[in-house]
């Protein structure tokens, strides 16, 4: 064997950064799924069928928040906390908590590892990010104790002071970490939050966790950096205010405009307001719901998908093609209309290789959410509507459903666990992991005309 072709092995052998979190991923989720099979899982002692388990541990560690199984009516407290660190890990990302634990231990970070935690966190740039996963975890706890002190507030008097600490910290967990994960099976199964529509504690408190955690640890150091300076922050920190604003007061409008002479119907004031805020944060990813979800109009429904498609922002607790995305395609668009040069967002040119990112993983979306919806219309007779929102709550790792997740076959239920895990990495990077790339030449190809549109 000459020198190149013990070259070529060892390139063959390398494991991408893109890969190593995949694999990672795979073996959280792996790891989680047979710790729920355990006996003490359950509530009645009995194991958990394997697929069962693989589903809610793929939606936990994806902090996505369909389910099988009623957290609350299935799980005993240790499956409950199973879910809950999955959640956790999974929100962060398994690097971060790795890395910090590092930190912890005063084991030294080399560049392998930073390179991992760029990747993970989806930074711009590998200088400072162990200053960065440090802030996250510091945040991390920061915000979401807060958040469970206050959602305590509302649980212990309901639930007495142990049970209603467990709930505020779980919520609060699931609530930032954008997983939609909820113990609220002991009023109803697959409640969620329905009881606390009209409470402004719950609903605001939610809200804020979804928020905060949707719109990127970036994001969080630049705002740190420049306070409320909205001209020194970064494109990219601009980019996502703007539409994060748009799309949750934007989408809030839209749902109380389709569901005035619907859902809202007998609700006070107060209750119509949060409801439609409500519906219109949570679809970004986070899974929870204080309505109905079967019986929005259609046009609501369709409103979710949308939202849904589009999720949080990168680097963040939350799923989707990112906001950064689709402002990015929707910026290339009004370029073209206006015939302008290149691609310019508040006085800064956007590089080609961004604007080639963001189309690939429009399509790539789109593509697996599409197949995935005409896979299970062939397997089971479920309606288009309900089978297009449940495969864009899966692969947006939103949670959101219809109702009919549990009523999925084994084939369609796997089908919907890799939507969830192909959302959690990324589409692009769950595309560019199981496919061998290696660095291409730098030559072009001879042009040439066609006609599109």
């Amino acid at each position: 064997m000459n020198v190149e072709e013990k070259r070529l092995k060892r390139a063959r052998r390398h494991v991408s950064q893109t890969q190593f979190i995949a694999y990672g991923f795979f073996c959280l989720i792996l790891t989680g799924a047979l710790l729920l099979m355990l006996p003490v899982s359950s509530r009645d002692g009995q194991s958990e069928d394997f697929l069962s388990c693989l589903f809610t541990a793929t939606s936990a560690s994806c902090v996505t928040g369909l389910i099988v199984r009623d957290t609350w009516t299935q799980w005993s407290l240790f499956g409950q906390m199973v879910i809950i660190t999955l959640i956790q890990i999974g929100g962060l990302g398994f690097v971060t908590v790795g890395v910090f634990i590092s930190i912890v231990l005063r084991r030294k970070i080399g560049l392998k590892e930073r390179g991992l935690l760029q990747e993970s966190v989806n930074t711009l740039q590998i200088g400072g990010v162990v200053r960065l996963a440090k802030g996250i975890i510091k945040g991390t706890f920061l915000i979401e104790g807060t958040g469970a002190i206050l959602l305590a507030l509302r649980f212990v008097p309901e639930y007495g002071f142990w049970r209603g600490t467990f709930y505020g910290i779980f919520h609060s967990i699931s609530a930032f970490c954008n997983a939609g994960f909820d113990l609220m099976g002991n009023q109803k199964p697959f409640n969620s939050l329905v009881s606390y529509y009209d409470d402004w504690l719950v609903n605001v408190v939610i809200m804020s966790l979804i928020i905060i955690g949707g719109i990127g640890f970036i994001v969080w150091e630049d705002i740190y950096k420049n306070k409320l300076h909205f001209k020194k922050y970064m494109l990219h920190t601009k980019m996502v205010l703007v539409s994060t604003t748009v799309l949750v007061f934007g989408g809030g409008f839209l749902f109380y405009l389709l569901e005035q002479n619907n859902l809202l119907v007998g609700m006070n004031t107060s209750g119509q307001i949060l409801t439609s805020m409500f519906s219109s944060v949570t679809a970004r990813t986070a899974g929870f719901n204080t309505t109905d979800t079967a019986s929005l109009t259609d046009g609501s429904k369709l409103l979710t998908i949308i939202l849904m498609f589009i999720g949080g922002s990168p680097g963040s607790t939350a799923g989707g093609i990112k906001t950064t995305t689709i402002f990015v395609l929707l910026m290339c668009v009004h370029s073209n209309i206006k015939q302008s040069y290149g691609v310019n967002i508040f006085g800064r040119r956007l590089e080609e290789s961004v604007i080639k990112r963001a189309g690939a993983i429009l399509t790539i979306n789109l593509f697996l959410a599409l197949s995935a919806s005409l896979a299970i219309m062939a397997i089971q007779p479920l309606g288009f509507s309900d089978i297009l929102f449940e495969t864009a709550s899966a692969i947006g790792t939103v949670g959101m459903t219809t109702g009919i997740t549990r009523d999925l076959y084994s084939v369609s239920r796997v089908i919907i666990i890799i939507l969830m895990y192909s959302g959690r990495i990324g589409s692009l990077s769950f595309a560019l992991a199981f496919a061998q790339s290696h660095r291409k030449a730098h030559v072009e190809q001879v042009a040439e005309t066609i006609n599109v549109g």
